[in-house]
């Protein structure tokens, strides 16, 4: 398993390299896991990205690094520390570094020779190819696939030059994944609602939200998808509330700033019953808080957003995979429910890549709504029914008159102030987290089932504690499990609660100060954890942190 860094000023074509690299080691076959750490700024600053590859399975990043890619003296400084004593730093000979473990090529006069400068990126493939003992048989197609037509002969040729300004120095590991593909978190989310049968998506771009809506809007005229850019995201959600009645399965993405402003229409949603799902890809906040970072401290936010008490669902994606077939899911509950569907992910998932195995189209089913022809009788779009759940007809297009009210209503949709109807309709809607609570997906179970030490966590912090329980458990210093949160409101508690009377010790894992999965688990059954591994600086953990943290007893 090798990790690499690629650094540089925004600017530099840190992103470029990084997506030409990950091609190639994907094509040699490799498993690769990428995350990116920018700063929010157009041009400066520094941004990198760390691209980890192997020979089997990877679930998440790692912070010991084998080989830097330094673009400019910053990157070295940064990151030197992190490097293995056998490691290596690429950089062109104007960065000046006395590092002895530095290969210094004069990449920028190369490049000035071919005929372009700005091929000097690739140039450092090339020479990162040979280090790992790779080969160009990718390299036409990779540059084709890459590049507009007219610079892939210049770049081949830069390739080739850096690929021969060096020796082999590690053995080439390869793998099982050429035919595989690599899908960042964004665009799994947004090709798993294509395959749940989106028609409208609604957003005002906030980052780390906004690659989901350009890449619907890439292929929108192909898959039949209407996607608004709108003024604002008040008008965004709203929209989305609006397509959803007319019967368009509809969906609105942002982060928690945006969904600050979304609030309101949750309780439209939930009042009027009409499906919708939510994407809230979390950053750091409050307010602009670190916009390009990662967090997920707005869990006990979305959990109450909106006055009033109504049922809706709350689902923590946990990797890219997970990205796509939960957004299928929540459409298909959103539907079948009638509520609002909310699904949280990060930063660290939205914009990590990763290598993800063929979706298996097998899985996709779409929940239909209610047939007209059904319907005996007077239809009353809010009957009362023994799941809560009232037969939805779509306006325009049948006979019957459809109603919808952000007041309370009585069976008809009309308002009303009726103490006794009230009560009726709160209980009403309250009725369908019985059946709901029946779809809830327990926690994921990792490591030893003995265990004495519980880590429980939710979302993205998924993959480094799968990587830390692994690592935990060959330590031989105790028994390690984790409970990892896919479904997080309503919370499943059956397994939870038997692991509970296994394991002496439970560490909530956790990307935000406060420990809120701790809080709503001690709420919901009363289990309170032992001990918390918080970080909440806006990177994400890795499973050498949480295993450290927890082997020293370095908990917050």
């Amino acid at each position: 398993m090798y990790n690499l860094l690629v650094g540089g000023a925004a600017g530099q074509g840190v992103d470029t390299t990084v997506a030409m690299l990950e091609k190639f080691l994907k094509k040699s076959g490799y498993f690769v896991y990428t995350i990116r750490d920018v700063m929010s700024r157009v041009r400066g600053g520094h941004n990198f990205s760390l691209i980890r590859f192997a020979s089997e399975e990877i679930s998440s990043h790692s912070d010991v690094l084998d080989g830097i890619i330094a673009l400019n003296e910053e990157t070295i400084d940064l990151h030197k520390d992190a490097l293995k004593e056998d490691g290596f730093i690429l950089c062109d000979t104007s960065i000046k570094t006395d590092d002895s473990r530095a290969i210094s090529l004069n990449m920028n006069e190369m490049a000035k020779e071919i005929g372009n400068p700005r091929v000097s990126g690739t140039i450092a493939i090339g020479v990162i190819l040979k280090l790992f003992s790779e080969n160009l048989d990718y390299a036409k197609e990779v540059m084709e696939s890459s590049l507009k037509s007219q610079y892939v002969e210049i770049n081949l040729e830069a390739i080739e030059k850096g690929f021969n300004s060096v020796d082999s120095r590690y053995p080439r590991l390869g793998g099982k994944f050429s035919n595989y593909m690599i899908i960042s978190g964004n665009h799994a989310l947004g090709l798993g609602a294509v395959a749940g049968g989106l028609k409208f998506y609604s957003a005002y771009p906030m980052s780390p939200s906004t690659s989901i809506m350009e890449y619907l809007a890439s292929i929108g005229d192909k898959a039949g998808i209407v996607v608004e850019q709108a003024e604002d995201e008040i008008a965004a959600a709203n929209m989305a509330i609006g397509a959803s009645f007319a019967g368009a399965r509809a969906m609105t993405g942002t982060s928690g700033g945006g969904f600050c402003l979304k609030v309101e229409s949750i309780g439209l949603a939930g009042i009027a019953e009409i499906p919708i799902v939510y994407v809230n890809v979390q950053r750091p906040g409050p307010a602009t808080g670190l916009p390009t970072r990662t967090e997920q401290s707005d869990l006990k936010f979305v959990i109450s957003a909106s006055q009033g008490e109504f049922p809706r669902m709350v689902i923590a994606v946990k990797n890219q995979e997970d990205a796509f077939y939960q957004a299928i899911r929540a459409l298909n509950l959103a539907e079948k429910y009638q509520i609002p569907v909310i699904i949280l992910s990060d930063q660290y998932i939205g914009d990590s890549t990763t290598t993800v195995k063929p979706f298996d189209l097998s899985k996709i089913y779409i929940e239909e709504p209610a047939k007209e022809e059904g319907i005996e009788g007077e239809y009353l779009r809010y009957r009362y029914t023994e799941d809560g759940i009232s037969p939805r007809l779509i306006p325009g297009k049948t006979k019957h008159l459809v109603a919808a009210d952000s007041d309370e209503h009585n069976e008809r949709g009309w308002i009303t102030e009726s103490a006794d109807t009230r009560v009726k309709m709160v209980d009403k809607r309250m009725k369908k987290l019985e059946k709901l609570n029946e779809e809830l997906e327990e926690p994921e179970f990792i490591g030893d089932e003995t265990c004495d030490t519980l880590l429980v966590g939710w979302g993205s912090t998924y993959g480094p504690i799968k990587e830390a329980v692994a690592k935990l458990n060959e330590s031989s210093q105790g028994k390690y499990g984790a409970l990892v949160f896919g479904d997080v409101y309503p919370l499943p508690r059956k397994r939870l609660e038997s692991f509970a009377k296994v394991a002496g010790t439970i560490i909530n894992v956790e990307q935000n100060a406060t420990g809120q999965l701790a809080s709503l688990i001690r709420e919901v059954t009363g289990i309170s954890c032992t001990d918390s591994i918080l970080k909440y600086d806006g990177r994400q953990i890795s499973g050498e942190e949480i295993v450290e943290r927890v082997l020293k007893g370095g908990r917050s």
